[in-house]
């Protein structure tokens, strides 16, 4: 009698193990890449900006631009609010009075560019050159996980300077804001292009 239940015993464990082995399978478990939310982006469309500062220049319909109310704002500092990807596109215009001021502002563009080299792969440096319209500057595209992807200044030599810079309220991953990114990109383009000074 001792013999056949040890028996019983050793077949219930054997089918025990059997029914885990099956229940595995045979394939590999690997844990599903990090998903992001499908981004439904608004149609292209573009109104003139002319609100009393010494400049004129599109910008999209879906976006509200609000003077710039941080400390030691200027007039004419706008920026540009994107609500739907929680960004703003910070535009700060600065009149020339010296060659030296002008020096200066140049100088200070490509310093907070190249600020963000901790943590951007590479930037890249392209020329604005609009003679007809003396609108001349340097667009500065910035890949990587930095803080703003995007800046630029414009100026006609002489009288005027306007900087802008592109920044996400949100920590910056280029593989989730990248689709974003392009998108607002097409707009800087559209405003560089249709910007007039007064």
């Amino acid at each position: 009698m001792e013999f056949k239940y040890g028996k019983v015993k050793l077949l219930v464990l054997m089918a025990a193990v059997a029914i885990f082995a099956a229940a595995c399978g045979g394939s590999d478990f690997s844990p599903k890449p990090r998903g992001y939310f499908r981004i439904e982006f608004p149609k292209k469309e573009y109104q003139d900006y002319s609100q009393g500062c010494p400049f004129t220049f599109q910008y999209p319909k879906y976006t509200k631009i609000e003077a710039d109310r941080s400390a030691g704002a200027k007039p004419c500092w706008q920026n540009i609010q994107y609500p739907q990807f929680n960004a703003t596109l910070h535009l700060s215009y600065q009149p020339i009075t010296s060659k030296k001021e002008f020096n200066e502002l140049i100088e200070d563009a490509h310093k907070l560019s190249f600020k963000h080299t901790v943590k951007a792969t590479s930037i890249d440096e392209g020329v604005i050159h609009y003679p007809d319209r003396k609108v001349y500057g340097i667009y500065y595209t910035i890949d990587g996980n930095a803080a703003s992807s995007a800046q630029f200044f414009l100026t006609d030599s002489t009288k005027h300077y306007l900087r802008g810079a592109l920044y996400f309220n949100s920590e910056p991953r280029l593989d989730s804001i990248q689709p974003v990114l392009n998108f607002i990109k097409k707009d800087v383009d559209v405003m560089i292009k249709s910007f007039k000074w007064r």
